[in-house]
């Protein structure tokens, strides 16, 4: 099969398409025939370092979307031709290649209306935004809510599921991204290069601060949202954990919240973080297929442009997803 194998700890510039075994299935799981990829910032990341578990070649990708080819022993609930897609163990070789395997009971059925390349944008980000919103922050209509990094994949998928909810949206991003979020139903947007963002939140909740702050930035943002949450507050972080020893105890009630979708599938996997994977997958294209969640796929690429592609990621200024389409691989 065709692959975009990484040769070595931070080599994946240099990934080229080349010819490699084809995985086979063992009991439990599928061989699914690969049609598109969701690129994310978690690739070019452990491709930077490398992982313990990787044998070189490996093959990078997370999300991946296709046709299931071959089926494993004991799997019941999916059949050979069925359309799938999957967010998988980042330890185990991945999507950028013609054929990968994954744990059949972690995938989610991909509706007619749905596009492999539509579905292909949701896993990561989509699941690890509505993981934060819906099993950690327990968002409510009324509430208010900072979503920090709006206009990347998980950001721009917890502001439409957000909006859902009929939660008000603060949102930062750079100026040109503003009108691209307020599509997406943010309802009051921050330039963080031009405008004091604690200054602007607590301007607009009339100093109270708000209920819930979603950070995709990094350490430094976090920890400048703790004097932004109101009291009962909550933070749910994707890039790095606030400064807890700014935090006064007994004084706020806050609570923190770790966002790791990828840690279902560590350390042998735990099956029942791994079924809720497949639980908000078939939620989130449920809402694709209804209209009502805008995958956000903003770049349709070729595979052997992965490289420039994570290289983008890397600059931390793409908006909405990128996406490979391997439906015509070559």
């Amino acid at each position: 099969m065709k692959a975009l194998p990484l040769l070595g700890p931070n080599k994946w510039h240099e990934m080229k398409i080349a010819e490699m075994e084809k995985p086979s299935p063992k009991a439990g799981e599928i061989l699914v025939h690969i049609q598109a990829v969701g690129l994310n910032p978690v690739d070019y990341k452990t491709a930077t370092n490398g992982n313990p578990k990787w044998a070189y070649p490996h093959i990078l990708g997370v999300d991946g979307a296709g046709i299931v080819a071959e089926v494993g022993e004991g799997v019941e609930n999916v059949k050979v031709g069925d359309r799938v897609v999957y967010h998988g163990s980042f330890q185990q070789k991945g999507t950028y290649a013609e054929y990968a395997v994954t744990t059949a009971h972690s995938v989610s059925h991909i509706p007619d209306d749905v596009s492999f390349i539509e579905a292909a944008a949701l896993p990561c980000a989509g699941m690890t935004a509505y993981q934060a919103l819906f099993r950690k922050l327990h968002i409510q209509k009324g509430e208010t809510i900072l979503i920090q990094g709006a206009a990347g994949g998980v950001g721009g998928f917890a502001v439409q599921l957000a909006a859902l909810t009929g939660a008000t949206i603060i949102g930062t991003a750079s100026k040109h991204n503003h009108d691209f979020i307020q599509s997406l139903g943010a309802h009051h947007m921050i330039d963080y290069h031009s405008e004091d963002v604690k200054e602007k939140v607590l301007e607009l909740t009339n100093g109270r601060g708000v209920d819930c702050v979603l950070d995709a930035v990094g350490r430094k943002t976090a920890t400048d949202a703790l004097d932004m949450l109101a009291f009962n507050g909550r933070l749910a972080y994707i890039a790095g954990g606030p400064d807890f020893s700014l935090v006064k105890p007994f004084t706020k009630a806050l609570s923190f919240h770790e966002i790791a979708l990828g840690g279902a599938h560590l350390e042998g996997g735990d099956k029942e973080a791994q079924i809720d994977l497949k639980v908000m997958g078939d939620e989130l294209l449920k809402l694709v297929n209804e209209k009502k969640l805008n995958p956000l796929v903003h770049e349709i690429i070729s595979l052997h442009e992965v490289p420039k592609a994570l290289q983008k990621l890397s600059e931390r200024h793409v908006r909405g997803k990128i996406v490979a389409d391997l439906s015509t691989i070559q």
